[in-house]
């Protein structure tokens, strides 16, 4: 992968991305809007059943908020990953047409759910403002966890994406593995639950780079007492949290460069 794209295929990409975001909402009678109301719908679900009904997060400031990050975040990561799997079998005409570097078609795949989690971070702003949240400058950190986030995203969509060309199991198969992904990320629970039963189930549990950077950003954005993997498993499982996501990313990156040369036969 190159880490500089040339003219030709600088608009290669943006046409792209263009393209996957207007057929993503393409005949819905919402349109763009489902970029808000699907993360929303979740959060009031999951705000209704473990907030009001289970009462979780009362020793929590400013828990719905809480909620509403991890949501937001988790739908981001799901979102990367399930249109990124699926984006060289789906650009499969135009890659068996023109020569150029099949990771666009990927990035571009993902890059719609990096313009939706945009808008629905400013809506967690709106939100936090008007929850008492008060802004400070550790704000700022939550463009970096974003961008680590993205590119374990990124990772996995180009290394399960090089494997769904030829074996198509793979997209089903990585939809049950988020399902199962989702309650071994705190997104519904607050983290001191587990670290109360278990610290070191905590301490395993955080050391997931998502959970890493869901509770990351809910400690710079919202509460200092959102535990977060630096905090409960303490700075070297913090950085080892960080080197998977490189692991994971560099891994990817080599395999897809491999497969490349192949997609246009077997896609």
């Amino acid at each position: 992968m190159g880490i500089f794209l040339s003219k030709k295929n600088h608009v290669l990409l943006s046409e792209l991305v263009k393209t996957d975001f207007k057929l993503r909402y393409q005949g819905s009678v919402l349109g763009y809007l489902w970029a808000l109301i699907k993360p929303l719908m979740m959060f009031a679900i999951l705000y209704v059943v473990f907030c009001k009904i289970l009462r979780w997060g009362g020793d929590i400031p400013h828990y719905p908020v809480y909620l509403l990050v991890g949501t937001v975040f988790w739908n981001f990561f799901t979102e990367c990953t399930g249109q990124g799997i699926h984006a060289i079998e789906v650009r499969g005409d135009l890659i068996r047409k023109i020569s150029f570097p099949k990771y666009i078609v990927v990035v571009s795949a993902t890059s719609t759910a990096v313009i939706n989690v945009l808008i629905n971070i400013c809506v967690v702003i709106i939100f936090a403002l008007i929850n008492g949240v008060t802004p400070t400058w550790s704000w700022l950190l939550v463009l970096p966890s974003l961008i680590e986030l993205y590119i374990l995203a990124l990772g996995i969509s180009l290394l399960l994406g090089s494997i769904n060309v030829k074996y198509r199991d793979i997209g089903s198969i990585w939809e049950v593995i988020t399902q199962a992904l989702f309650y071994a990320v705190p997104i519904i629970y607050p983290v001191k639950m587990i670290t109360t039963a278990s610290p070191l189930a905590a301490k395993i549990l955080l050391i997931n780079p998502i959970a890493q950077v869901i509770q990351d950003v809910r400690h710079n954005l919202i509460t200092t007492a959102a535990e977060t993997t630096w905090e409960v498993s303490g700075m070297v499982w913090g950085f080892v949290a960080i080197a998977i996501v490189i692991v994971i990313f560099g891994i990817s990156v080599l395999y897809f460069r491999k497969k490349a040369k192949y997609f246009a036969e077997e896609v």
